[in-house]
């Protein structure tokens, strides 16, 4: 087996960004009092299971379509696909079967959970990637509804139904994006822009952009402390979350006073443990 092969394979699936998502499912799936330590086992590793595979075909599904982008950008020229590494058709059909398995598998536990996967499937792979995000700006916010769709289905396979929990846990997901990705896309901006794809830094400014990243991480942080609170955790882990938050408004604030690249690149790397935390707070709270 040549090793370098796996890798570049493992790298089409965007492990981190994967397990995030399927992490924030199996909190959705928690905070509907279903503990993943007690009987559910059985019903939490085929929910990690069917998310695994439908986020990595999607993902798989998105590098293919986007290998031509990805071959201009200095920060994705080197990926499998782009340097031609990897058979864009073996790719093509890896996705589609990954796909297929992770939604199929996710009907079979439950349909209303197999329909919030597969809204979550179309949402990032059709509307998302193929039809908005090469044409406007505002393709990060449907984006953002993808990533939002994995806590919310995990809630509804414990739930048995929609609630508005799993509505608030999916949309603090939702507000949140923004101060992950723009923050991004200012580092990267003129490799957006030999790309082509539209971003908000080169389309309203560096100024304006900032404004929606503080806008959206408020946000973001008031939603995630009114889910946590909602869900009743003991005070200890709100007071965690509140600390989480203010770190995280604290670094979006500076990075709008001063804006600057390493300030930026600070809030994005943050966001990421916010993100990981809050959830983690809210799983260990219902451990």
């Amino acid at each position: 087996m040549r090793w370098d092969r796996v890798a570049d394979w493992w790298q089409l699936v965007k492990p981190r960004q994967t397990a995030l998502l399927v992490f924030t499912g199996l909190v959705g799936h928690a905070s509907a009092s279903a503990p993943i330590a007690r009987p559910g086992a059985c019903a939490w590793l085929s929910l990690a299971g069917s998310l695994v595979a439908a986020i990595a075909g999607a993902t798989i599904l998105n590098m293919v379509y986007d290998r031509d982008v990805d071959a201009v950008m200095r920060r994705t020229r080197h990926r499998p696909l782009a340097e031609g590494r990897v058979d864009p058709a073996r790719a093509a059909l890896a996705g589609l079967w990954s796909s297929w398995l992770g939604i199929g598998w996710a009907f079979a536990l439950a349909p209303l959970y197999g329909a919030v996967v597969l809204l979550g499937w179309v949402l990032d792979v059709a509307v998302y990637t193929m039809w908005l995000k090469r044409r406007t700006v505002w393709a990060v916010v449907v984006g953002g509804l993808a990533g939002g769709m994995p806590v919310l289905a995990g809630r509804v396979l414990a739930a048995g139904r929609v609630d508005v929990l799993g509505v608030l846990l999916a949309f603090s997901v939702v507000v949140w994006i923004p101060t992950h990705i723009m923050t991004f896309s200012v580092k990267y901006a003129a490799d957006y822009r030999a790309a082509g794809i539209p971003v908000f830094p080169n389309r309203y400014g560096v100024k304006a952009t900032q404004y929606v990243v503080g806008l959206s991480t408020l946000l973001a942080a008031q939603l995630m402390l009114t889910v946590t609170w909602l869900l009743s955790v003991p005070l200890g882990y709100l007071g965690a979350g509140a600390a989480l938050s203010a770190v995280l408004i604290g670094l979006a604030a500076n990075a709008l006073v001063s804006p600057d690249v390493q300030r930026n690149i600070r809030l994005f790397r943050f966001a990421s443990v916010y993100m990981l935390g809050s959830m983690g707070l809210v799983l260990l709270a219902r451990a």
